[in-house]
């Protein structure tokens, strides 16, 4: 159920950025840097990620740059806790 979701979550953030992406190069509506970020503290630090390299957004903002990997580590965290914690139940 947790990989699922991780998948939808990093699918529908990587589509946003790369919305967000579409939008600046066209001068349209935004996407809220605070819903980007949201999307990434949600699980969706890798499609994040990814679509930052991909579509080269964001990358020179340094609260993404430094805050979207940073995000990742500490859910990598959470997962390695919950999967020790469940292991040992």
């Amino acid at each position: 159920m947790l990989l699922i979701y991780l998948l939808i979550v990093n699918v529908l953030t990587f589509i946003v950025y790369g919305v967000d992406k579409w939008k600046a190069h066209r001068g349209r509506w935004r996407v809220p840097e605070a819903m980007l970020l949201g999307l990434a503290a949600l699980g969706g630090s890798v499609g994040a990620w990814l679509a930052m390299q991909k579509f080269h957004h964001k990358t020179q903002k340094k609260k993404f740059r430094y805050g979207v990997p940073l995000l990742f580590v500490l859910q990598v965290a959470a997962v390695v806790l919950l999967v020790n914690m469940l292991i040992r139940h």
